[in-house]
């Protein structure tokens, strides 16, 4: 029985043994030049495996960080961050890039590609198929993205993707200034007047000839109104009244008891 319990122990330390001895796990391109590196991960990119198209260029810029495609390597990871889904990352590729490179040829679509995963930041799997309302979400990436298209309007006023840019940004103000409108009717039915006065006000001296300004104003109004703040709750109902005739916050104001 003994001579059985040994030799159960021998081949168990055999196999543990043995398994130093395999090899470790080859490298396949442990001998594949900066152009190969290149070539595999665009081809990675373009079939949308954008992990392995991210894993061949962090190797390019590992193995030849002064090699003449190691910039466009750097520019590159950025956007299969991007498309994968890794926004701290691409984010990070992106500002490392900028500061790297300020005079690149290029360097606007590192602007834009920083701001395009700010503007998507938050839409998860769930939001895909199920779309939830912008202007519900926190608006902190929102307000990134805002800030580094400006920046990249401002910086490159002719990139191509200046259009683009613009015209998001349009969007994210429409969306910053309803978010502002929304937090300011929660403030009212919580009864936290001034401060649902102020969300109004924020909104009319920033976010002029958007959709929520009538709303904002309303609002402004009906809460000076039940603080007792007449003069207030008037200005801002006649500034509706003049811009917005037909709205129906006129209404809501006017017929607004106040206890």
């Amino acid at each position: 029985m003994s001579q059985i319990k040994y030799l159960i122990i021998a081949c168990l330390l055999l196999a543990v043994g043995g398994c130093s001895l395999l090899p470790d796990k080859i490298d396949e391109t442990k001998n594949w030049s900066a152009n190969k590196l290149y070539t595999e991960a665009k081809d990675s990119i373009d079939s949308g495996d954008f992990v392995q198209g991210a894993k061949y260029l962090e190797s390019l810029q590992a193995r030849y960080p002064t090699g003449r495609l190691a910039q466009q390597a750097q520019l590159d990871i950025i956007y299969a961050y991007y498309r994968d889904n890794e926004p701290a990352a691409a984010i990070a590729a992106a500002d490392r890039f900028i500061k790297l490179h300020p005079r690149h040829p290029y360097v606007d679509y590192a602007y834009y590609l920083k701001g395009l995963t700010s503007f998507n930041q938050g839409k998860g799997l769930f939001e895909r198929y199920v779309p939830q309302d912008a202007t519900q979400r926190d608006p902190g990436a929102a307000r990134q993205s805002f800030q580094d298209f400006t920046e990249l309007t401002k910086r490159f006023p002719k990139s191509k993707y200046a259009e683009d840019a613009t015209l998001r940004m349009a969007y994210l103000r429409n969306n910053l200034a309803q978010y502002e409108v929304n937090v300011a009717n929660y403030y009212m039915k919580r009864e936290a007047y001034l401060a649902a006065a102020n969300r109004g006000k924020y909104v009319v001296e920033n976010y002029q000839r958007t959709p929520a300004m009538p709303e904002a104003l309303a609002v402004m109004a009906k809460a000076y109104k039940v603080m007792g703040l007449n003069d207030l709750s008037n200005d801002a109902l006649r500034v509706l009244e003049l811009n917005y005739p037909d709205n129906p916050g006129i209404a809501e104001v006017k017929n607004l008891v106040v206890k």
